[in-house]
């Protein structure tokens, strides 16, 4: 790295940045003024439609694909943001793996790639950068969702997994303290699945108080809270219209 400076704006790190609600991370952080890194897994060609748009928008950018369950990517994702930016203030720990598999079918390979992306990633991705993120000052934070709290019968591991990363959160509030800030946020219906007709979604949108559906922004402008918010740590926030107000 040699002497180069320091990169002078704000650099955030989205894991699984390039589709769905990591997508509308990314660019809301690159309005918001950060430069990114995004890593994507599987999604080369929406990644690089990511990238353009963040370039667009006048911020910089570095693609970097990888497993965050695999020591040896993260590694990588992290050796290329020191290598460009030098800094970082911002790890959203938005990668996931969301399968619905019956409990007695669930295989070992499968309970393993589920706890190695939701539970592990975000530890390792946190242990990779708390260096930099020390020296800025800087936040985590982490997206779990409403079987955080819930047991989902249809979707045991990722429930299992998402209350670990939950608790994650609380464990490196304290362990990273008092330097660096770690949050999470519990999703509800901000962005359905590509399957979902018009019957599901207005089934989704009923069982919130609000009576309908949020949006990706409605995290991230969550995100943003959390990181304009220096006196937050070890919390999570819930963003899902009172869904869980009805324990459904």
């Amino acid at each position: 790295m040699g002497n180069a400076p320091t990169n002078p704006n704000p650099v955030a790190l989205v894991t699984g940045g390039a589709v769905r609600v990591g997508r509308a991370i990314s660019l809301g952080l690159a309005e918001a003024g950060f430069d990114l890194v995004v890593n994507y897994h599987q999604s080369e060609a929406e990644a690089e439609q990511v990238s353009r748009r963040i370039r667009e928008l006048g911020r910089s950018v570095v693609l970097v694909q990888g497993d965050v369950s695999r020591s040896e990517d993260v590694e990588r994702i992290t050796e290329a943001l020191r290598r460009r930016f030098r800094r970082l203030d911002l790890l959203v720990n938005n990668a996931s793996l969301f399968r619905q598999v019956p409990f007695m079918e669930i295989q070992e390979d499968d309970w393993d790639q589920v706890m190695g992306v939701n539970v592990k990633g975000p530890f390792m991705m946190a242990q990779a950068t708390a260096d930099l993120l020390d020296r800025s000052g800087g936040s985590v934070v982490n997206l779990v969702d409403l079987s955080a709290f819930q047991a989902w019968r249809e979707f045991p591991h990722h429930s299992v997994s998402k209350a670990g990363a939950l608790h994650l959160t609380r464990v490196m509030a304290r362990c990273l303290a008092p330097r660096i800030r770690v949050n999470a946020i519990a999703p509800g219906p901000v962005l359905l699945p590509d399957d979902y007709d018009e019957e599901k979604s207005r089934k989704a949108a009923d069982r919130t108080a609000l009576g309908r559906l949020g949006a990706p922004e409605d995290v991230l402008r969550t995100i943003l809270f959390l990181d304009r918010s220096p006196f937050i740590t070890g919390e999570v926030i819930v963003v899902d219209g009172g869904q869980a107000l009805s324990g459904r």
